[in-house]
């Protein structure tokens, strides 16, 4: 098959949206599809044999990082040349909107999927008036793809209790390589803690934006005098949070990548995710892969995942709490905390990338295939 992806974000902008791209892209092209990558000019021509075809954009004013980049004509004879069977459009927001134009405009098949939560961030942007606009604009969208696609099968109620049309869950997947318990390390510890390697370390990896929450793990960290916190990662409101965590044991470490990152994960204590908001939440699969054991918010795709008191804790969010509860009970008990460590590895190893993209090759050709089936008389 040759595949024409249209995302909003991609390389080198990292995110779980990328690293789910990124992954789907290389096991594509090795199981012998072509891939065209069509995203926000960023630097890169090529990923793993896929061409990307880069578009000029510009960063947003509130999240610099993220790149606006307008459809323009010289997509059409990419797209010409490249000859897709089928496109697959990624969050369609602007850039999106384009990949659906040419797939009618080329009359080929059009798959969609919806990977962040956008009508729940309006709340934290101070835009909750627009949500029902905005479930708008996503239906008409989304209604005129052959296919939608979600991560978790929370996001696939909500979507179709939203209107959405021929909804279907997209398998999970995590890197079970890059990810594993046996690079916990004394060093990464005491790089994270800042000198503290036998304090309890609680960890957060993720984008620094308000709609994650992390502010909510100020009185987790407060009620274990002795624990120290790392934020894994950045973005428009680590600013904010610094200060909110100013005279706290908070370690802002930036982004971390490859090893690194998985030393960091299977290096603390507990992984602390606050976010309502998620789709999936696949730090959440990468900290278990790790074997750290994972608090969580008992809401949208994390539930898809975690399994509260076998392979994590999960918390009600509008438990003040909930968290604080949840994490003195990890650190407490030893013995439960290593089996929880177990069984979340054990289901990580289930949900390789291979098994996901495969997944998807199987809804590409049932679209295909319902493209070419001639109608009833």
């Amino acid at each position: 098959m040759r595949i024409a992806l249209f995302t909003e974000t991609f390389l080198p902008k990292v995110d779980g949206i990328v690293t789910r791209l990124r992954h789907t892209v290389e096991q594509l092209q090795r199981l012998g599809d072509e891939v065209l990558v069509v995203c926000p000019e960023g630097g890169l021509t090529e990923y793993k044999g896929a061409k990307i075809f880069g578009v000029p954009g510009f960063p947003l004013p509130m999240y610099p990082e993220l790149k606006l980049a307008i459809p323009n004509p010289s997509i059409r004879p990419e797209l010409e040349a490249f000859q897709p069977d089928l496109i697959h459009i990624v969050n369609p927001a602007v850039l999106g909107l384009g990949g659906l134009y040419y797939a009618k405009s080329l009359k080929v098949p059009l798959v969609a999927s919806y990977h962040t939560h956008l009508p729940q961030y309006l709340q934290h942007y101070g835009f909750g008036m627009f949500e029902e606009l905005l479930w708008g604009l996503l239906r008409s969208a989304h209604n005129q793809a052959d296919l939608n696609l979600c991560t978790s099968t929370a996001m696939v109620n909500e979507l179709t209790a939203h209107g959405i049309e021929r909804v279907d869950l997209w398998q999970r997947g995590v890197d079970t390589e890059m990810f594993q318990p046996h690079l916990a390390s004394r060093k990464m510890r005491d790089r994270l803690s800042q000198g503290y390697p036998d304090a309890p370390l609680l960890l957060y990896v993720g984008r620094l934006s308000p709609e994650k929450e992390i502010e909510q793990i100020r009185p987790v960290l407060e009620a274990i005098p002795d624990a120290r916190l790392a934020l894994v990662g950045d973005g428009p409101h680590r600013e904010a949070l610094e200060e909110h965590f100013a005279g706290t044991s908070t370690h802002f470490v930036g982004y971390l990548r490859g090893l690194e990152l998985g030393s960091a994960y299977a290096s603390a204590d507990a992984f602390v995710f606050p976010s309502r908001t998620e789709t999936l939440g696949l730090v959440l699969l990468e900290a278990m892969a790790a074997g750290c054991p994972v608090v969580a918010a008992g809401t949208g795709g994390i539930t898809d995942i975690v399994t509260d008191g076998a392979n994590g804790y999960l918390f009600d969010p509008s438990d003040d709490a909930g968290a604080v509860r949840a994490t003195q009970r990890l650190l407490e008990n030893r013995v439960e905390r290593e089996t929880l460590r177990s069984n979340a590895r054990i289901e990580a190893e289930r949900w390789g990338w291979e098994a996901a993209t495969r997944h998807l090759q199987q809804y590409y050709r049932q679209v295909l295939t319902s493209q070419t089936m001639p109608s009833a008389a």
